[in-house]
């Protein structure tokens, strides 16, 4: 994939073009929220264009709801400990979505409680939270029923709601030095004890996205104790996702990319591969390896970018995932799908994909009565779990996804370089609390 021509650090200012925030604009003027935080300032990862991200000067996030003309009396200021750069946000920085220029990016968070509004009852300052990226009321039919990814009341546009992301409610994003975190009491996971979340915190800031996202993947595909698995992309979900089949009692799980370096990275943790630029089928790689050409689950952990197999990987085929899952799930199967599939794909290789219509051979799921599991993750389901299977040692997700943190001013660098495809997951540090 082509790499990033301009990716810059600015000098001080505002980030610039408006990105149509209807809840929290980053581009009004800093407001302090309270005396004890008028000396902070606060900066962030700012979207230009196609290939292009800044660190700006940000303003200040204020406990308001500008659209409703209100005090956000239920949200929280964080103060950010850790926040990643996701394989979503490079969806929208190659130009394959309708994200505004001045988007703040960012919706995987992990921070310190700086400030409370008046209606938040559970949290204090200095707690140490994990944010899910999707926002959710907790009061709508989909909150009430688990459904927080579909929340019905966070975005005016369509269910569902993240931070940073385009046409997921104007939510500023979190990849910045300070967030604010509406419906906070329901929202955030507090984690038990301070010291150990800060120790432990390259494992647990992966609470807020892929590492629940990829184990609802396997969760939905119907992984269980010996259960044969081939998870679709190496990237850090697909890993997490790896890791979290793994953690559920999967007797093989095997991998596939055509990334040799995300490939390896799969191996170091027990994982077998196959490498789809290969001339060899797939049906084919997996019965090398199980005797057999099916496996009993499958996930697709690539979405709307997938490329071709054997001679056809330098081509981008969007319905190449889903086309092979339904060949080599046995009949009866289940496939999950957290790979990201979009409404609107202005950088499609063709009109019908443009919005989103592929070409699938959904009578071949048909005929063998596949089930599909669709849409983000609802994050609060796991996270709790998870957080305990980390805390006690069920799980390294931070080794198996190759976690490496770097400083705020140096994210332009970590997306550039994710772009290219290095089995890294890239986490910022931005206020340095994170021991290395």
């Amino acid at each position: 994939m082509k790499g990033f021509s301009h990716l810059t650090r600015s000098s001080p200012h505002q980030s610039g073009a408006g990105c149509g925030c209807p809840h929290n604009s980053s581009h009004s003027h800093a407001v302090r929220n309270n005396s004890s935080n008028k000396s902070l300032s606060n900066r962030g990862i700012v979207y230009v264009k196609p290939q292009h991200v800044e660190v700006r000067d940000l303003p200040f996030p204020k406990l308001e709801l500008p659209e409703q003309n209100r005090k956000c009396d239920h949200g929280v200021i964080l103060k950010v400990v850790a926040t990643n750069i996701c394989g979503s946000d490079q969806h929208m920085v190659r130009g394959r979505t309708t994200a505004p220029a001045g988007l703040v990016l960012g919706h995987e968070i992990t921070g310190e409680v700086l400030e409370v509004g008046r209606d938040v009852e559970y949290l204090k300052k200095g707690d140490i939270v994990s944010a899910p990226f999707n926002i959710a009321c907790g009061r709508c039919r989909n909150c009430k029923e688990g459904q927080t990814g579909i929340c019905l009341n966070v975005n005016p546009a369509r269910p569902g709601a993240a931070y940073g992301y385009v046409d997921m409610g104007g939510w500023v994003g979190g990849q910045a030095k300070y967030a604010m975190i509406p419906y906070a009491d329901f929202n955030l996971l507090k984690f038990p004890d301070r010291d150990q979340a800060l120790e432990k915190i390259r494992d647990l800031t992966l609470l807020s996205d892929i590492f629940p996202t990829g184990y609802h993947g396997a969760v939905t595909a119907g992984v269980k104790p010996g259960s044969t698995v081939y998870v679709a992309g190496a990237g850090p979900v697909g890993l997490a996702c790896a890791a979290s089949c793994q953690l559920l009692g999967a007797a093989v799980v095997i991998v596939g990319d055509l990334n040799k370096e995300r490939l390896a990275q799969a191996k170091s943790f027990g994982c077998e591969t196959i490498d789809v630029s290969s001339e060899v089928p797939i049906p084919d790689q997996i019965a090398q390896i199980l005797k057999v050409p099916e496996v009993d689950c499958a996930i697709d952990c690539v979405g709307f970018e997938a490329r071709g197999c054997g001679h056809h990987h330098h081509q981008e085929r969007p319905a190449q995932v889903l086309n092979d899952l339904m060949a080599i799930t046995r009949a009866g199967g289940a496939i999950g799908i957290p790979g990201l599939y979009v409404t609107e794909d202005p950088g499609a290789v063709d009109k019908a994909a443009q919005f989103g219509n592929l070409s699938l051979r959904i009578g071949l799921g048909w005929a063998k009565s596949l089930s599909f599991a669709t849409g983000q993750c609802p994050v609060m389901k796991y996270n709790r779990n998870l957080m305990m299977a980390i805390l006690h040692n069920r799980i390294q997700i931070a080794k198996a996804v190759n976690v490496q943190v770097i400083s705020l001013e140096d994210a332009p660098k970590g997306y550039q370089d994710f772009d290219k495809g290095v089995a890294k997951k890239f986490v910022i540090d931005p206020h340095g609390m994170i021991k290395h």
